[in-house]
């Protein structure tokens, strides 16, 4: 058993964690093998997450003063934490893919970028296309705007091109 101390310290690294990462997914891990733990870490890892699983009382001493003190005050059973700093649609689909395998493994919650979410925000969330495909659509969008645009000015230089041409053919322009 951890004496005080360890406990403290215990807190205080959950609490960093916390206050660093704004998107957590609060899960629940009754009957997990070890190897489907195992298997768990590693897809979460893969995903750019971390994964703790955390004491209910020492969290919520923890999200004390911070976003998550609200969605991590009441939990009850086993809880465990899956938290990213980077991209929550990434960390989101890695862990509905693997609850979806296994049946053992469920959502309680969420926080993303501050807010609380519920389980269906978090499928839905999972359900996004990923970070590069929506950069690469941005990307397309403008580059296609720029693309006609330059299509236009030209398509103007070169309508006039033709007009002073042909004008010429025709000697049109006499002195």
């Amino acid at each position: 058993m951890k004496d005080k101390d360890q406990k403290k310290k215990d807190v205080e690294d959950l609490k960093k964690a916390i206050e660093e990462n704004k998107n957590f997914f609060i899960t629940s891990y009754e009957k997990l093998t070890v190897k489907q733990d195992f298997q768990l870490r590693k897809t979460i890892r893969d995903a750019g997450g971390n994964y703790r699983v955390v004491k209910n009382n020492l969290a919520a001493k923890a999200a004390e003063g911070t976003p998550a003190n609200d969605v991590l005050k009441d939990l009850k059973g086993m809880t465990s934490l899956a938290y990213t700093s980077t991209d929550p649609v990434a960390l989101a689909k890695a862990l509905t893919k693997y609850s979806r395998d296994n049946a053992a493994f469920t959502f309680k919650a969420g926080l993303v970028e501050g807010r609380v979410i519920d389980i269906k925000a978090i499928q839905d969330l999972a359900s996004m296309p990923p970070k590069e495909e929506i950069q690469a659509k941005l990307l397309y969008l403008i580059n296609a705007a720029a693309t006609r645009l330059v299509s236009s000015i030209n398509g103007v230089g070169r309508n006039l091109a033709v007009v002073l041409d042909q004008a010429g053919k025709e000697n049109k322009f006499k002195e």
